[in-house]
């Protein structure tokens, strides 16, 4: 946990390296509203690094957490098969809704996160992850469902 996390804070997200980090940490395990039996969550994406620090409220719903599990799934697939030399790219949660994450699985990884309906502002952090880093996400992310109840 880095000096910035909030105690107690839940952390749906957490990708860093040695001085940089992008997460999406949640302000509330109750849903901000539902309807047609799905749950919507706010939370803030959060960059912090040597160069620039900021924070931008994003909302995601409880389809996107499984999103985010698939999101998962094709990233360990692309460094099993060795395919990051053909990085792929994909938009958590989906974009035009709210502030959201792009990730481009590459040699380094890539980051962008995208304040598109509000600034337009995108932040791109290059993150050089462990090996561990899609297990600590699939950790991390059993671990929001169950306190979100999903």
């Amino acid at each position: 946990m880095d000096t910035n996390t909030q105690p107690g804070a839940i952390e749906l997200i957490r990708l860093t390296c040695f001085t940089q980090s992008v997460s999406v940490r949640l302000r509330s395990t109750a849903p901000t509203h539902e309807g047609n039996g799905v749950r919507y969550y706010a939370a803030d994406a959060v960059i912090t690094s040597d160069f620039v620090n900021g924070t931008v409220p994003l909302g995601f719903d409880s389809d996107d957490l499984t999103d985010w599990g698939l999101l998962l799934n094709a990233a360990a697939e692309a460094e099993r098969d060795g395919a990051l030399d053909d990085p792929f790219k994909a938009d958590w949660p989906r974009a035009g809704r709210t502030a959201y994450l792009r990730f481009i699985a590459h040699d380094p990884y890539l980051v962008e996160v995208h304040d598109g309906p509000s600034t337009r502002i995108v932040v791109s952090v290059p993150l050089d992850m462990g090996e561990e880093w899609i297990a600590e996400s699939r950790e991390r992310l059993t671990a929001a469902r169950a306190a979100l109840g999903e």
